[in-house]
């Protein structure tokens, strides 16, 4: 799934919500059940998720939503798996090359 945010440094929970296409308490399930997101919060106890927070929301969202892992599997796979992030890197960077290509072919 290509995920379009523009660049900031913090993002809302809403602003990935609607990004993930996914509802808020999803997105907060799984910052309590995943200790690879650790978004900041401030005073008022709001959430404030930095690009790295999107990067591994990305990959929970893609193991758990698109490629059927359970949440202990996720969480298993994500452990072993912690120096091997460049495979998914380019697998995002190719997703989002192909979802240009496909709206300059609806252009034409």
């Amino acid at each position: 799934m290509h995920v379009n945010l523009p660049d900031k440094r913090y993002y809302s929970i809403g602003e990935l919500a609607k990004a993930f296409e996914v509802n808020p308490s999803l997105i907060r399930f799984w910052e309590k059940e995943f200790d690879i997101l650790q978004p900041k919060k401030n005073a008022k106890g709001n959430r404030k998720f930095t690009p790295e927070d999107v990067k591994n929301l990305s990959q929970i969202y893609h193991l758990v939503k698109e490629r059927g892992f359970t949440l202990d599997g996720a969480k298993i796979h994500l452990k072993t798996q912690k120096g091997r992030s460049e495979d998914f890197d380019l697998i995002q960077k190719l997703e989002s090359i192909k979802a240009q290509l496909l709206r300059i072919k609806d252009q034409l």
